[in-house]
């Protein structure tokens, strides 16, 4: 709409005897406009398209809600996607991602260090810490390297023997054996790096027996360098994102805590939904339907561990009761692997 002074300098011109043409030229806008002016000074010159009701407005709330309760932690708008289209929301992705973008500052791209092995050659392993203290909660993350099948298991301690579960049933789920599996610098499975020379290390005697019966070699990535193993930290801060925050903070909206059970309960189902059905944004394959083709070239699943694992007793303190006896690690009876693995391949 043009302006009060501008309708009010058109009829002034008007009056002082100038033409519509001329009026036009000096006040800048079109014959037109002058004319409509001149004929109704409260005219408007262009009243613009009638403005489309926007198919996410009834839906902002809720994603802000969402986003304020994940905080400081953030949740992937294609999460986000999924869920207001259970609520009703009938628009596409473009307009949501656009929306959370706006909600936060764009990240720094971080380098991508990429280093491809050979089918059933490779697992990358690592833990990540939930949460710290008497509750605390870890997760084992396991990631083949050429499928980028993916295994996970919320935990709440990163014993060796705990350890050793975790990869029996990542093991399990995979259907076979890699031939080497890459970690950091885990206490649980290198006691001493270096200790006989460049690249011969002391391992822990139980998990390098453990290692030994399933037929894998223990591999160390370089220190200080976690790139190394950088296929299962991608896929921690995935699983972080696009899981585990959306689902604790669902649960903190209702004032309860997410523990192991009922995180591995919603995990199994969205590594078979979500991740492991995805396609992956460098194989451009499915890692499901890799890891069908992978499973060729991994090692059979081994008879289940017998190995014992001693745990040396703490020194004795007044206020505690004497010590138990030693824990007895893994060993369970073979129908416990026979149903996970049936589990597994169902999967």
């Amino acid at each position: 709409m043009i302006g009060v002074e501008l309708s009010m300098e058109i009829r002034v011109l008007a009056r002082h005897g100038k033409g519509v043409r001329e009026i036009a030229r000096e006040v800048g806008v079109s014959r037109n406009t002058v004319r409509r002016y001149l004929r109704d000074p409260d005219a408007v010159r262009y009243k613009g398209r009638p403005q489309r009701p926007v198919k996410l407005e009834p839906f902002k709330t809720y994603v802000v809600e969402r986003l304020a309760a994940a905080s400081p932690e953030t949740i992937p708008a294609k999460v986000l996607l999924d869920e207001i289209r259970a609520l009703g929301y009938p628009g596409g992705y473009t307009m949501v991602k656009a929306f959370v973008a706006s909600l936060r500052p764009p990240a720094e791209p971080e380098p991508v260090v990429r280093f491809e092995t050979a089918p059933g050659a490779q697992m990358q392993a690592d833990w990540a810490t939930i949460r710290r203290g008497r509750d605390r909660l870890s997760v084992f993350v396991a990631t083949l390297g050429w499928s980028r099948a993916a295994y996970v298991e919320f935990v709440t301690d990163e014993r060796v023997e705990t350890l050793m579960a975790c990869h029996e049933h990542a093991f399990l789920a995979f259907g076979g054996v890699p031939r080497e599996v890459l970690y950091d610098n885990v206490k649980t499975v290198v006691i001493d790096r270096d200790a006989y020379g460049p690249g011969r290390h002391r391992f822990h005697g139980g998990f390098a027996d453990f290692a030994g019966h399933w037929g894998f070699r223990p591999r160390l990535c370089r220190p200080y360098r976690a790139q190394t193993k950088g296929k299962v930290e991608r896929f921690i801060r995935y699983l972080r994102a696009s899981f585990y925050i959306p689902f604790a903070s669902r649960l903190a909206q209702d004032g309860i805590v997410a523990d192991a059970p009922a995180a591995n309960a919603a995990a199994t189902r969205w590594l078979r939904e979500v991740a492991n059905a995805r396609v992956h944004g460098t194989t451009g394959e499915v890692p499901a339907d890799r890891l069908d083709r992978e499973r060729e070239a991994l090692q059979p699943i081994a008879a289940p561990y017998g190995g014992r694992i001693v745990r040396l007793p703490a020194a004795p303190r007044a206020d505690r009761a004497p010590p138990a006896a030693p824990i007895v690690g893994l060993q369970h009876p073979l129908s416990v692997y026979e149903a996970l693995l049936a589990t597994g391949a169902a999967q």
